[in-house]
């Protein structure tokens, strides 16, 4: 997730990436992400946008990501 911006009327727009073009996942995780979101108590819309720039690297992950899928 690159950005997560909830406006005032408590839309929610989120820019993200996956690991590659060819994911396997490329043409339904976007969909379901936004489906999630849409269905947080409190959310009156969603849209998710999915960029292939800045492309995702390792070095994006959190230690705690790194470290909870055995990355280190």
């Amino acid at each position: 997730i690159y950005t997560l911006d909830i406006d005032d009327k408590a839309a929610v727009s989120v820019t993200m990436t996956l690991t590659a073009p060819g994911c396997p996942v490329a043409g339904v995780l976007p969909g379901q992400v936004e489906s999630v979101i849409k269905s947080v108590e409190g959310v009156s819309d969603a849209h998710v946008q999915l960029v292939w720039d800045p492309p995702w690297d390792r070095d994006r992950m959190s230690d705690e990501a790194k470290l909870a899928l055995g990355l280190f």
